[in-house]
This record gives structure tokens, sequence and C-alpha cells, in this order.
């Protein structure tokens, strides 16, 4: 396969659509749709680290190649960039599965004044995780599409429109200005 910038541009362009949709998944506690559970939370986990697998994978992938194309550092800086916030959504939702068992183990204690406490605090604890993990996965997705558009050739339309611009270059002044012409400077100097 080649590292050609469509090619690459597509492949960014899919990992973040994979971070985008395990941040659809994500549970919401006030949604009895979407309420979090753990089973489903170590289901996302294991996902996440698939995905994590996935960035490290498309790393290597262009870095052992030899022959690699101008754009393909700023590709594999952008894969490798991606791994820390992934890191940081499957971090949270380990501290969001860790306070669901443990509200399950307390569950029989909830009537008790320092267990309502202790699950009150669990409950505050997990939304804050859940609000860290919604937040690294929107940065994972957001970087890899601006990398897919960076990246990307620009369309043909897009190229045939530039051809036929008519936008003079920079510096150049446009067709039917009239340019001051500067007087020498003996002359100007003699008239005083």
């Amino acid at each position: 396969m080649d590292n050609t910038p469509l090619t690459d541009a597509l492949a960014l362009r899919a990992t973040a659509s994979a971070f985008d949709a395990q941040r659809g998944k994500l549970p919401v506690p006030e949604d009895p749709h979407r309420s979090p559970d753990v089973v489903a939370v170590a289901r996302q986990i294991s996902e996440l680290g698939q995905l994590v697998t996935d960035l490290g994978n498309e790393v290597l992938f262009r870095a052992v190649n030899q022959d690699q194309a101008p754009h393909t550092a700023r590709v594999i800086t952008n894969f490798a960039s991606a791994v820390a916030p992934a890191g940081e959504a499957a971090s949270a939702l380990g501290a969001v599965a860790h306070q669901l068992a443990f509200l399950k183990q307390t569950e029989h204690l909830r009537d008790q004044p320092d267990a309502r406490n202790a699950r009150e605090a669990a409950v505050g604890v997990m939304e804050e995780a859940l609000t860290t993990a919604d937040a690294a996965l929107h940065d994972v997705a957001n970087s890899l599409h601006s990398a897919s558009a960076m990246v990307s050739p620009p369309s043909a339309r897009l190229q045939a429109a530039r051809s036929r611009s008519t936008t003079p270059a920079p510096g150049t002044p446009p067709p039917g200005v009239a340019t001051a012409v500067a007087a020498p400077s003996d002359r100007i100097a003699r008239s005083r």
C-alpha cells in the first residue's frame, strides 16, 4: 500500500470517525437508555485499547517505510499525538468502571450515612471522569479530522478553479490600474 496523501487522509479520517463513534457510546448517567453499566464500560475500555493499538500500527506502518513521502512525517505526528488523549479517555473510563463496581458493592449499605456520602462522592467522580473521557475523545477526533483535511490533496474542482483564477500574483497591481512613476531624485532637488 502506498502512502499517498489521499490514502493517508482517508486513514486519518477513518480513525477520527472511530473515535467519534466511541464518544457516541459513552454512558450518560441521567439517560435510562445509556446509563453507566460496568460491563458496557469495560467493553468500551477494551475497544479504546484496540484503537490505541491501531494508532501505534499506523505510526509503525509509516515509520518503517524507507521511501517516505514528504507529508508522511506530519501523518506520523498526528497519529502519534492522538495516543495521549486516547489513553486519557481509556483511563477516565477505568475510573468510571471502578466507581460503578464500588456502587454495586455498597448497594446494600446505601441507607447508612457514611456509605451514602461515599456513594454520592463516587457518582461525582464518575460524572467528572465521563466529562474527561468525552473531552479527550472529542480532542482526538477533531485533531485527526483536521489532520486529514491538511494532508488531503485539493479536489479536482478546487484545482480547476485555481487554474482559472484571475487573481493577480501578490505584489502585482490589478489590471487596468495605472501605477505612478516616481520622479527622478535630481528633478525634485532642483525645483526647490
